[in-house]
């Protein structure tokens, strides 16, 4: 029992000072990824968040699905998912949720922070004091939880904002930008004119459930009372929630989104519960008759507030040219999307999206701050102008870039050095390495295996898959979109293929050999030789052979153009690192099968050729007249761990019962960790909400497979994987020439598939 008599002065909070290695304010998805990244590694971290779930605009409070360089499948990205600790939450909450429930996304976001013993989790706390130990060096911030009324003062030598407006840059003084550049300033074509107002606005979205009964609807006085103030009302209908609201935006003309937060938020809530209104008591749609509004977002979703300034300026011209940096840490693929001034009761399009050809690299000086040395950005915050935050904004590039600031804290925090000095080569080459050998995939930087503290094996396979044909046992697919098959080609080989098709009637139909101009991108923007094939009415099998030749070693597109009335056979069999891609439209990212943009805003034109999700988007049956070597065994220590150029990935024939990788040196080696990467399918967005997905574990992935050693001692087995990255750390450090793996196909039609097999000795 506490019993206190009265005070004659005013009483104290709680207070709570801590000291740690990385402070990082900012619970959303990119400072949860930083907090995860750097305890993994070995620093002592204080996560502090000012609501009471992480995640921020994915978690339950806002309901926001995870995007970024996949762009929702409908740009010409391949395989081009973020790697790391993002797509491990990703591939987990598919596991366990793919319906896609906000709630439950909550709950694997909050179990993999309190898992990590090297975290501190500080929810309902916000930051609001900053103290310097000089004009350029952050001593302490100061933050209050509202819940505990405690009063915290957390000291470290590294600081990481990722607090979505910058709370820690803004205290500390380090210069920030709020708006849009003229062109002028950064020569960005793109640059927007007054239509598209300062900034990007806020968005609240709802959800509604039909409850088998009547339900009227009353609506609050502040609803707004006229929807055609709405010039797209007529696109709101009953069956729509959540981010198909994505529209539902105010705020873009405001000065300072931050300041004017709760306003923009009463203006979302009039929107929101007078389109409900409409839908309720209208009698436009008679179908919501028994349904309730279920949910309404309390906050609004932020999409732009301060960005800072760093030792370098992300621009447009980087994003569409694909500029490589030797400080590449992160890329981004998410189009350049900027938003009209007015937002919702804009009569200009919600959006104006334009998209480059391929990923683009993030370099770490954009996370940088020119006059803080030991504050990094992650986030929606970093330095870039408001035309190329259009792209780098979103939440899974935003994850992707703050796993880079995690690991460069950790560095500056255990050598004492400033945040400029990891751009010194041997520091960044360091940070590049850890970030890769993490899942990163820093665009064409492998991993060094003269950087690893255990040598570059020799790698023998009990067998290698050839392929030589897709089965013809699938169905006629139409080729209204047309058809292109992925396929990784050797250069300097010619390649026949025979197809099998169904007319109508009598036709010709066009068949090219292309491939990307740019090496590394997935755009079929060179044609390499073009044929016309006669066909007669019905079914029959067409052969042909390009005389062209690839250069060199890359993927190339088989292409059949469209013909209204032909079908070509589909094929059931899946392969890692091949697919079909079809040019149909993606409106939800402005894909209309093809780009098209005005001249003068620094845009290219090309074609999208883009997936179908499954079940549907099945690969073209096909045979070639030379087996075509996707999965030779060096791929499994090559440093790739995904597509690029080729597969990258070793998988064994599926008539090897038990498909085995030995790795073998020539001297012994001191291992006490070991990595699998495995297929999990990059080109898939795991959307994590609101869409449902049609299986929980990607279907090319290893389930089960063991570990032995030189004396077939088994030293781990795994059950049931559906990781990415499976990462055994052994109890005893294991001192050998040899290692053998075994793996189990995960299916009787795809075949045990490995990217790469890492062996670590982290004592040195």
């Amino acid at each position: 029992m506490i019993i206190e008599t009265k005070q004659s002065m005013t009483r104290k909070n709680y207070k709570v000072e801590m000291k740690t290695d990385i402070v990082i304010v900012g619970g959303g998805l990119a400072g949860t990824c930083a907090a995860i990244t750097a305890a993994r590694a070995g620093s002592k971290v204080v996560l502090v968040q000012d609501r009471p779930v992480l995640g921020g605009n994915s978690s339950s409070e806002v309901r926001l699905w995870i995007l970024g360089a996949t762009s929702h499948m409908g740009n010409n990205n391949r395989w081009a998912r973020e790697g790391g600790v993002v797509d491990e939450i990703l591939v987990e909450n598919l596991f366990r949720n793919r319906e896609g429930n906000a709630v439950i996304f909550d709950t694997i976001l909050l179990e993999k922070v309190s898992n990590e013993a090297n975290i501190t989790l500080l929810l309902n706390t916000a930051v609001h004091e900053l103290s310097k130990k000089d004009e350029s060096t952050i001593e302490s911030v100061k933050a209050f939880c509202s819940q505990t009324s405690t009063d915290y003062c957390l000291k470290a030598p590294a600081f990481i904002d990722s607090s979505g407006d910058g709370v820690v840059g803004f205290l500390a003084g380090a210069p920030f930008r709020m708006g849009a550049e003229s062109k002028e300033e950064f020569g960005e074509l793109f640059a927007p004119d007054e239509a598209y107002g300062k900034m990007l606005g806020h968005t609240i979205y709802f959800y509604t459930k039909d409850t088998g009964k009547p339900v009227k609807y009353l609506a609050p006085s502040y609803a707004l009372k006229d929807i055609r103030q709405i010039p797209r009302y007529k696109n709101i209908n009953s069956n729509m929630n959540g981010c198909n609201f994505w529209w539902f935006e105010y705020g873009g003309r405001e000065e300072d989104t931050i300041k004017t937060t709760e306003e923009i938020k009463w203006e979302l809530w009039k929107v929101v519960y007078g389109a409900w209104d409409y839908i309720k008591n209208s009698g436009k749609f008679p179908d919501a008759e028994n349904m309730t509004l279920e949910w309404v977002g309390m906050i609004p979703g932020k999409r732009e507030s301060r960005r800072f300034e760093g030792e370098y300026m992300l621009k447009q011209q980087d994003i569409i040219e694909q500029k490589q940096f030797d400080d590449a840490v992160a890329y981004g693929g998410w189009a350049i999307d900027l938003h009209p001034g007015d937002g919702v009761y804009s009569k200009l399009p919600g959006c104006s999206q334009w998209h480059s050809k391929g990923i683009y690299q993030i370099p770490f000086r954009a996370l940088t701050s020119t006059s803080i040395k030991n504050l990094l950005f992650a986030g929606r915050i970093i330095s870039a102008t408001h035309v190329a935050f259009g792209s780098t904004r979103v939440m899974a590039t935003s994850a992707h870039v703050a796993q880079a600031s995690a690991l460069a804290a950790k560095m500056c925090a255990d050598k004492s050095i400033a945040v400029k000095e990891v751009l010194k080569k041997a520091n960044m080459n360091h940070l590049q390495q850890k970030l890769s050998i993490n899942g990163q995939s820093i665009p064409h930087l492998p991993i060094d295996y003269a950087e690893l503290s255990v040598e570059k094996p020799t790698v023998r396979t009990s067998s290698t898959y050839e392929l030589k044909k897709l089965p013809f046992d699938g169905d006629f697919v139409s080729l209204v979109e047309g058809i292109t098959q992925l396929l990784p080609l050797e250069g300097g080989k010619k390649y026949g293929f025979r197809i099998l098709v169904k007319s109508e009637n009598e036709s010709l139909l066009k068949i090219q050999l292309r491939k990307s101009l740019k090496t590394g991108n997935y755009t079929p923007d060179e044609i390499l030789e073009e044929m016309e094939l006669s066909v007669a009415k019905g079914k029959q099998y067409l052969s042909f052979t390009f005389d062209a030749v690839l250069e060199s070693d890359q993927y190339a597109f088989l292409t059949i153009l469209p013909n209204k009335h032909v079908n070509v056979m589909s094929s059931e069999q899946r392969l890692s690192g091949t697919l079909s891609l079809f040019q149909k439209m993606n409106k939800a990212v402005s894909n209309h099968g093809a780009q098209m943009p005005p001249e003068g805003i620094g845009v290219e034109s090309f074609e999208f050729w883009t997936p179908k999700r499954r079940p549907d988007g099945k690969n073209l049956a096909f045979e070639v007249s030379e087996p075509i070597q996707l999965f030779s065994n060096d791929n499994i220590s090559n440093g790739y761990v995904r597509p690029y150029l080729k597969t990258n990935a070793w998988a064994a024939s599926l008539s090897d019962k038990n498909p085995e990788v030995k790795l073998s040196w020539k001297k012994p080696q001191k291992i006490d960790e070991i990595r699998l990467f495995f297929d999990t399918d990059y080109d898939h967005p795991m959307e994590s909400v609101l869409m449902g997905h049609p299986e929980d574990v990607i279907p090319f992935c290893v389930r089960n497979y063991s570990i032995l050693d030189q004396d077939n001692n088994e030293l781990f087995i795994k059950k049931d994987n559906y990781q990415t990255i499976n990462t055994i750390k052994l109890e005893q450090p294991l001192k050998c020439t040899e290692l053998k793996f075994r793996f189990e196909h995960p299916s009787s039609s795809v075949p045990a598939t490995v990217f790469e097999i890492l062996c670590l000795n982290n004592s040195n």
